[in-house]
């Protein structure tokens, strides 16, 4: 009989292995939808602005509303009719991230990755000059951060500096740009706008849905 209970024990983890959590109403996946969407979720990694793995990202999935979901699949498929696509870098971040953020922000010893990703900034400054929040709109589920890939080879287009970095080099109004870095940006943000997204003025890779259906709601299920 115990041999019997073990043995169903293991079918059933068998069964559950590999599946992806349960999310709450109105989330999904969005390789659900959109699977051959590019993903490098930094927060998963140690390769970010606080040099290791962030609070609540228990996997690199990612999640956002599904309403913002199906309006990026319009951003994707317009922009694989010119061998493009979209590279996701985070989406829906639960507060616990933000909490690890602040934290890490208040530490002003810790300068680990300070020379990749805000050379010129004291860290002090990161609240004031609007870098990190206390609350962020990622926690709402229909925020953002993205860049265009070429599809052949998965290279990102080039956008003069890289997602992440705290400087005045990331705002849309920055002129310091070549034509091209001014061309590949604005080729973002007019499609992304076009499909119902606003930009946010200080870094170019950050969008959230106009429409979005939590506007005042703060989660912080973990991504799984």
């Amino acid at each position: 009989m115990k041999r019997l209970l073990f043995i169903l024990f293991l079918l059933s983890n068998v069964t559950l292995y590999g599946q992806k959590a349960k999310l709450p109403q109105g989330f999904v996946y969005v390789t659900d939808y959109i699977p051959h969407i590019e993903v490098d979720m930094k927060y998963h990694t140690a390769h970010n602005f606080v040099g290791r793995p962030i609070d609540g990202y228990h996997s690199a999935e990612v999640i956002l509303t599904e309403r913002a979901t199906r309006a990026l699949q319009q951003v994707e498929k317009e922009l694989n009719k010119e061998g493009l696509g979209l590279k996701v870098f985070d989406a829906y971040r639960p507060q616990t991230a933000v909490n690890h953020f602040k934290r890490w922000a208040k530490d002003i010893k810790d300068t680990l990755m300070r020379q990749e990703f805000y050379p010129q900034v004291d860290k002090r400054e990161l609240f004031k000059k609007g870098f990190i929040a206390s609350k962020s709109g990622h926690s709402r589920g229909s925020t953002i951060d993205l860049t265009i890939i070429d599809l052949k080879t998965k290279k990102e287009l080039d956008m003069g500096v890289p997602f992440d970095f705290f400087g005045e080099e990331s705002a849309h109004s920055y002129a310091k740009l070549s034509p091209s870095q001014k061309k590949n940006r604005q080729k973002l943000k007019s499609l992304m706008e076009k499909h119902g997204f606003r930009a946010y003025s200080k870094e170019w890779w950050h969008y959230t849905l106009n429409n979005e259906p939590f506007k005042d709601k703060y989660f912080d299920f973990k991504i799984k």
